[in-house]
């Protein structure tokens, strides 16, 4: 790309997402942004090619909330819960949820997935776990509206779960079409880098594990944040019950590590992670859905 042309993807892109070139520290769309976002993706571990796309704005987005007031959803009733799959509800067994037609929900906004509103159900084959690279589920909803994109489900770091999204539309949240026509996605919050523990502990959550010796593709990550026992808690309770409701087998793919070709080819029925699906992702590269799995069929029994 030549300067020119990268003045131009960074100014549509903060047209796109919402930066400004202050966020940076700089004062207009030219080669000293460029350097900034090249300092900035170096400092953070990213591609330093000096374009503010996807990936840079979502770390970047976590940089900036790590300075924000955070507001904890408050305790919730002792009442049964429920996630929706074609505007009928399924009871989950877990006891913080939260819908995007409830006080304190988030919706997701219309343009941002495929509506299939008052056609056949969709009837989705797979799941698919991500974790947001955000601090907080409100955090990702945030980042996943500005980009125009959307995820059907989110973890909070206490373990609550966000639906932002009926599971009868397609989320965009897989990368493509045939994976986000077919399937359901779960964000879990996980800021990732380890220079955010102090951030957890200082909103009281305390330390999240750090996960050292993860290998995906091939390849071994350096030392990052891991889930909560809770939020991993929570999510063997929405794969039981999205399971339960859309009629996906309770089942993971045949590999692990790596690209499953079932996964690839969008034919996989089950509860999978996004590097599954392709080389370009990396998440969740340290869960354990071998556990996740075993509570969510000892949930099922439990109906």
């Amino acid at each position: 790309m030549t300067l020119t042309e990268k003045i131009g993807y960074n100014e549509k892109k903060a047209v796109q997402y919402g930066w400004t070139p202050e966020w940076f520290g700089c004062t207009a769309f030219d080669a000293d942004l460029i350097a900034a976002i090249k300092a900035f993706q170096a400092k953070n571990g990213l591609s330093t090619d000096g374009l503010c796309g996807s990936g840079t704005f979502r770390r970047l987005w976590t940089a900036r909330e790590e300075e924000m007031e955070y507001h904890q959803i408050e305790e919730q009733d002792d009442k049964e819960k429920f996630i929706v799959y074609n505007n009928v509800q399924t009871r989950i067994f877990w006891d913080k949820v939260v819908l995007w037609n409830q006080e304190k929900g988030q919706e997701a906004s219309q343009g941002n997935y495929s509506s299939y509103a008052g056609e056949k159900p969709r009837k989705p084959r797979f799941m698919v776990s991500h974790w947001d690279v955000c601090l907080s589920s409100s955090s990702c909803y945030r980042v996943l509206e500005q980009r125009g994109i959307s995820v059907h489900f989110g973890i909070d770091n206490d373990g609550t779960i966000f639906q932002w999204l009926d599971m009868q539309h397609a989320a965009w949240h897989a990368g493509g079409k045939s994976w986000n026509h077919h399937s359901v996605g779960v964000e879990v919050s996980d800021a990732y880098d380890l220079k955010y523990q102090s951030w957890y502990r200082k909103h009281a959550f305390g330390d999240r594990p750090i996960i050292e010796g993860a290998r995906v593709h091939g390849k071994k990550l350096d030392p990052f944040l891991g889930f909560y026992e809770v939020q991993t808690e929570a999510l063997a309770a929405l794969w039981e019950a999205v399971s339960y409701a859309c009629d996906i087998p309770l089942e993971l793919p045949k590999t692990d590590g790596v690209v499953d070709p079932e996964c690839e080819e969008g034919y996989f029925k089950g509860f999978c992670n996004h590097y599954q699906l392709t080389a370009r992702k990396i998440d969740c590269a340290h869960l354990d859905n071998a556990a996740i799995l075993a509570r969510a069929k000892e949930l099922r029994r439990s109906r």
